[in-house]
């Protein structure tokens, strides 16, 4: 569990007062790379990059920039043990992620996709007849977590369940309320564990085709793991396969509705775009920070830079660098380069389920898409009240024709 002194309090950078601020960043990421590219946050002993080229060097020289950390801003509980792909380098890095890639295995994603469009499916079909959903809760929501569930072996009857914990798990620290909240993770953390261990139990009695099951038939230094490691990787999985894919599939919404009214049209007569769409909201709006440590003194960005130091690669503006994507700050599907974000990392730390969450969306898209000829936004919407703490869209209440 993260401890005050070890977790590096974004909203405490960016200085934002408002929602409205956090949910739109992008006016400030646009004035700190025109203005101070390389920001030094004193109050945290923290470096920030903004610019493409800084941001893609800090993810990528893990021997200038460790993932071997003591502080960080992920507000994910800390896990040192043995199978935690985060807080470590290569080469020890490349043996625990291919641990967690042979529990993806002997199913390829050409396996999985009957399973995962069957569910998009049967989740866009209990719309029909509608006017008025909530997408995030009709949608983004459920469908990642009943597949990850699907695919972990895990009841998907219980997805309320793995949503609230999720949630939970994900909430941002902040200075005022910070032992507050990590109790409420601790105490997720372990309900959550305590929801997995018989089930592990049960598969290392009787494995099944599926992702648990393999995480207990893998090897890690010629042992098995154990059942705890086993609850432990699941339990990441199943946080992190939620968390991402929801806010991905919302923000696509929140894309065609605000940043481009009138695309889905566009999509509607030709649905081979779905793909392009999904790469520019990747682009244009996914928030995303990474930390890493300083592993030596050095001025590889024109300031001196210490040993130890913490330094934020802030992606969601590199997203953005005018240097890399034209009219960077437009939002535009037919843009040549829009698959060159860095939303799902780079180099040897490059997200291991990035082509799930990839093949969620477009499932989801395209099975909307076929089904409903137009969307609306509800004139009295307002964003600011329909965002989590942590600054996503919690709901998002749109008309279906």
């Amino acid at each position: 569990m993260s401890n005050k002194n070890e977790t590096i309090l974004l909203r405490e950078i960016t200085k934002f007062t408002s929602r409205e601020e956090a949910w739109d960043p992008f006016t400030w990421f646009k004035q700190m790379r025109e203005e101070n590219p390389i920001f030094y946050d004193e109050q945290q002993d923290v470096w920030n990059v903004f610019l493409y080229d800084h941001v893609k060097q800090v993810l990528s020289d893990h021997q200038l920039f460790s993932n071997k950390k003591g502080r960080s801003s992920i507000p994910f509980p800390r896990d040192d043990s043995r199978t935690n792909v985060n807080f470590c380098d290569p080469p020890e890095h490349r043996k625990r992620r291919a641990l967690l890639a042979k529990a993806f295995t002997p199913r390829s994603l050409d396996e999985w996709k009957p399973r995962i469009e069957s569910i998009a499916d049967a989740l866009v079909d209990d719309m029909a007849g509608l006017t008025n959903v909530d997408i995030v809760d009709t949608l983004a929501a459920p469908l990642p977590i009943v597949v990850i569930a699907d695919l972990l072996g895990a009841p998907a009857k219980d997805r309320e369940l793995f949503r609230a914990w999720s949630n939970i798990l994900f909430l941002p620290y902040a200075m005022g309320s910070y032992d507050e909240i990590a109790q409420q993770k601790a105490q997720a953390i372990k309900e959550f564990q305590e929801y997995l261990y018989p089930i592990v139990l049960e598969k290392r009695k009787h494995p099944e085709d599926d992702i648990i099951s393999d995480l207990i038939r893998a090897e890690l230094d010629g042992e098995r793991l154990t059942d705890i490691e086993v609850v432990n990787s699941s339990l990441g999985l199943l946080a992190a396969g939620n968390e991402t894919t929801t806010m991905l599939i919302s923000n696509i919404f929140y894309s065609m509705l605000v940043d481009q009214p009138g695309i889905y049209q566009e999509l509607r007569t030709d649905v081979t775009l779905v793909p392009k769409l999904i790469e520019e909201v990747l682009r244009f709006r996914f928030p995303i920070a990474i930390d890493r440590r300083i592993a030596q003194d050095t001025t590889v960005f024109g300031h001196e830079m210490k040993q130890d130091q913490m330094i934020v690669a802030w992606v969601s503006s590199a997203n953005r660098d005018a240097s890399k994507f034209d009219h960077a700050e437009n939002f535009n599907i037919h843009r040549a380069n829009n698959h060159n974000h860095l939303s799902f990392g780079i180099s040897s730390h490059f997200c291991l389920g990035a082509p799930l969450v990839r093949l969620e969306a477009t499932f989801a898209l395209t099975s909307f898409i076929n089904r409903f000829s137009d969307i609306r936004l509800h004139e009295e919407f307002k964003v600011t009240d329909h965002l989590t703490d942590s600054i996503s869209l919690k709901s998002f209440p749109i008309s279906i024709i």
